[in-house]
This record gives structure tokens, sequence and C-alpha cells, in this order.
């Protein structure tokens, strides 16, 4: 028999993914129950006798939505549904079984089972545990593709791992490699890609403007970077992430750090002369001792780009009791000279706000997309729970390039307050500079070494 589908381009890009694994969602109405279910039919008419695993993480839900998207777009002349054992089957020997995982160890109930492809509907309602564990029963003997399929809206208890998974590694619709070499794709869906949906139900678009702005922001435009108990939610990777471009020479650069031996985040930030400020290069690595992270920041900063101050957080002047001499002490010796920032961590917080706050002629704080972690680390910081102003510091290992951030927002936010509390161990050759230097030249050394102790 011939069958005739409508999809829209997306859910056919959805039906094409040849991946190992493969998201699709985004925004409400996007059209993705329908693509998965479009998806699975196609699937088990061209492999017969394949099986098919698709999940909700409650059965009340998978019966609401995929279950009875099904009923209505496969053929009842080759498929029937098995209400007791939730599984349907094609006359040519396909089945797609339909599950849930309400609680943690439901995935267990799979342990012997083995699936051509598994479909995971609202993938941020599971954890990531259970995916793991789920997609490891795809596997089998015969020549089928292997995929898992899935599909979402942004939030729920899976949102950060979802999007650490899928969306920040990669742009939007292109293939990358995971660490375990497999495959994966990210296919964004909108309300605007459903042609159905918005002929059929043109007010739908309306309801969901009229929703707060976190709600229309996630269910309207699929943005992934805000969920709830977020700090930074002016972040919007549309507004603040740009392409790289070639800074110009003549505007002023910085550095800023945190420093930990457990990571060590190096910021490069430019100012233009409309007060504008553009992230332009990171640098961030773990397990790095004091002369390798002054190494790897020097051999990442061109030997002709001025650099007008390199900020550090003031612990780093901190004298080990064993040594008797501080962080601050030993990177000058390796050649990279702090000027001390504030460590008012409210405040710091607040004038990266500032930075990220559309004022009406648009944000202050530009990043290029080259510099990954930030934009994966700084809308993912959570509001402290006692402090609603600070920062948590939990979880711990997405803190140190936002802490580097908040040291440069605080340093331009009140430069006077603070250079009079920052000053600079200075080496002997900045000293030598320093008296070879005419007095206009002295007050430009200590610009940029900051005043020295």
């Amino acid at each position: 028999m011939n069958i005739r589908l409508a999809v829209t381009k997306k859910q056919k890009r959805f039906i094409d993914a040849g991946q190992s694994e493969v998201l699709f969602g985004g925004a409400a109405g996007g059209g993705k129950s329908y693509g998965q279910m479009a998806d699975a039919l196609i699937f088990a008419l061209l492999y017969p006798t394949s099986k098919q695993l698709v999940l909700r993480r409650t059965f009340a839900e998978l019966e609401k939505s995929l279950i009875r998207t099904s009923l209505s777009l496969f053929p009842r002349q080759i498929y029937s549904f098995n209400s007791s054992t939730h599984t349907g089957k094609f006359k040519n020997g396909s089945i797609i079984d339909f599950g849930y995982c309400a609680a943690e160890t439901d995935v267990y109930q799979y342990q012997s089972a083995e699936y051509d492809v598994i479909r995971f509907d609202e993938l941020t309602h599971f954890t990531k545990e259970q995916y793991v564990y789920l997609i490891s029963r795809v596997r089998g003997a015969n020549s089928f593709p292997k995929q898992i399929k899935s599909s979402t809206n942004p939030g729920g208890v899976g949102h950060g791992w979802v999007k650490e998974r899928f969306v920040d590694p990669a742009p939007k619709n292109s293939e990358f490699l995971g660490d375990d070499g497999l495959t994966r794709i990210f296919i964004p869906s909108l309300l605007d890609d459903n042609s159905f949906l918005m002929s059929k139900d043109p007010k739908y678009k309306e309801r969901l403007l009229a929703l707060p702005e976190r709600e229309r922001r996630a269910l309207l435009f699929g943005d992934w970077d805000i969920f709830e108990g977020q700090y930074f939610t002016e972040f919007n990777r549309d507004t603040h992430v740009i392409e790289p471009f070639e800074i110009p020479r003549e505007w002023r650069r910085y550095r800023t750090i945190d420093y930990g031996l457990d990571r060590l985040a190096c910021l490069w930030i430019a100012a233009d002369p409309d007060g504008v400020f553009y992230l332009y290069r990171e640098y961030c690595e773990s397990n790095l001792p004091i002369s390798a992270a002054a190494s790897g920041i020097l051999e990442r900063t061109p030997k002709n780009e001025e650099i007008y101050a390199t900020l550090a957080p003031p612990d780093l002047w901190s004298r080990s009791q064993e040594s008797g001499r501080s962080k601050a002490e030993l990177f000058s010796e390796y050649g990279v000279n702090f000027t001390k920032t504030s460590n008012d961590r409210e405040a710091g917080w607040l004038a990266v706000k500032e930075l990220l706050c559309d004022t009406g002629r648009g944000v202050r704080l530009k990043i290029f997309s080259t510099c990954t972690e930030i934009i994966r680390t700084l809308p993912a910081l959570l509001r402290d729970k006692l402090r609603p102003t600070d920062c948590s510091t939990e979880p711990h290992e997405i803190t140190h390039a936002p802490d580097a951030l908040r040291g440069f927002a605080i340093f331009r936010a009140r430069p006077n307050a603070v250079a009079k509390a920052g000053r600079t161990l200075w080496s002997e050759d900045m000293w030598e500079d320093y008296y070879a230097a005419d007095e206009e030249e002295k007050k430009y050394l200590k610009r940029k070494y900051g005043e020295p102790i």
C-alpha cells in the first residue's frame, strides 16, 4: 500500500538524520511528537522485523501523546496495538514497544532487551543515568541502523545534562563526535517551523507570547539558556554570542583570571571606544601548577598584543604558611604580573548583570563563539539559596570562568576603589623599566602593572 506523510522541513531533517544520537526540539508546538511517530513508522516499514522502543517518563504522559499520535497516524490495515502489553505490531514483523520509567530503577525492566532504535520523548524529563543505561539496549546482530532519537523542550530534571550533551558542543544542525566516539546532532524545532499547527491554530503563538518571560523564552523560542533557579537570566545566546572578528589594535585589552590547582580560567577581553566589551579568547585547563599556568597564558598571548592589565582576585596575594610566598609572587616570577581586583562577590555578580543587560542601546558584553567554556558555564550558574544576590558555589566545576569574568566586571565598575586596594609585586625587570622611563612612561607602567607593593 502507498502511504503519504505530510511533514515539515524540520521533521524531514529529523527523519533523515543518520547520527548515532539525534535530539529534535526546542520550542513547544514544533511538531516533535508527530516527527517521532512518522520516523518510527518509516523505520518499521523499511526494516521488517525491526524493534523500536518509545519512552516517556510516565505512562499517563505516553498514553496522552505518542500512543494517541501513533494510532491516528499508523494505517490499521498494517498495524495493530495491544493496550495490555503496550506493544504495536506491523504485518511485516516490526514491533514498537511503548514504555515508561517513572522511577530511577524502572530502566532495569529493559536489561535483557534489544532494540534497533530507542526514542525518548521529552528527554529532559529523564536523568542522565537512565539515558546512559537505556542506550546500552540499542544492539542486535542484524544490519539495521542503530540509533537513539530523542525529542524535548528545554527544562526539567535533565535540562543540564541534555544541554551539555547535545546543545553546547557544536552549532545547531551540525554533526559532532562525542568523547565516546558516537556521532550526535541537535536539530532545533520552533513553532514557526510547524506550518500545519500555525495554519490550524494561529492563536497558539499569541498564547505563548502572553506567558512570563522565562516560560516564553523556553517554550516559544526554545531557549536552552534559561531555567528555574538560574542567576543570569539576562544571558541570551542570540544577543551575547557573536562570530569572531579581528580586534582593532588600538582597543584596550585585559586578561582576567581565576586560579586554583583544580582549574585555571583566563579570559581575554577588549574594550571598544563605545564602552562595549568583547570576550575574545579563553584558556581553561585543570591540574596546572603555577609555572605551567603562567606559561599557558603567555603562549596564548601574541607577542604584539598589548595587555593593559591582568586582573586576579585578592586571595592570590595570601602568603603560604610553608614558603611565606604568595601565588601572585610566583606568577610574577614566571612572567605574569597581576593587578588586584575586589573579591566582593555580590557586587561583582551585579556588575556582570549590568554588562549583560540591554539598556536600550544594546548589551555591553559580547562573547566570541569560540569561547565555549564561558558560554556553557555563565548561564548555568545557580542562585544561592541563602543569599539570593549571590551565585551558588556549586557545582564548583562551572564557577571558574564566571569568577574570572566577575573580577573584570567589578574592576570596570569600580576601577578607582579597586586600584587603591590592589597592589602588585613588581619583578626586577619591571623596576628596571620603571627607573629608565620618563614621567609619562612611568604613569603608563603603573597603569599596566598596577601600583607596586
